[in-house]
């Protein structure tokens, strides 16, 4: 997504929880596995398997990115591939989805009172529509 990992946050498949374990947990809820144990090519074992990624407990951001196939291991490829997207990632803090959507209503009007506020905020311009999916590749490779 592009954000710094900066909140709570945990991802979920199926009745698994996987992100920073809390001792205080609930009991009868599934324990929360230490992510930093594991990674992606671990845990997905089938194709069309959805991954739910849970980020800023307070926002309460949503994502459940799609493993579409699996592919034979290949000598020159090392990490996961993105094969398409859309949109840019809103930005982190903005407020979850109702701030995001205030975000856009401003920065989408430049008579909007608190435009200059957000552009100075965000630093400089923000296209919503824009996606790089060499970008997002490259930042792939750069963390396996």
């Amino acid at each position: 997504m592009g954000w710094t990992d900066a909140h709570l946050h945990r991802f979920v498949m199926g009745n698994q929880y996987y992100g920073v374990p809390d001792e205080e947990e609930e009991i009868g809820f599934s324990k929360t596995e230490d992510e930093n144990k594991y990674k992606l090519g671990d845990l997905v074992l089938r194709e069309n398997l959805q991954v739910a990624n849970e980020y800023d407990f307070g926002d309460n951001w949503e994502h459940v990115p799609l493993v579409e196939r699996i592919l034979p291991p290949q000598q020159d490829m090392r990490s996961p591939v993105c094969l398409a997207g859309a949109r840019a990632c809103p930005p982190e803090d903005v407020g979850g989805i109702g701030g995001f959507e205030d975000f856009l209503k401003a920065i989408g009007d430049p008579h909007h009172p608190e435009l200059k506020e957000f552009l100075e905020w965000i630093g400089g311009e923000f296209d919503p529509e824009a996606f790089d999916v060499d970008e997002v590749n490259e930042i792939l490779r750069e963390m396996t």
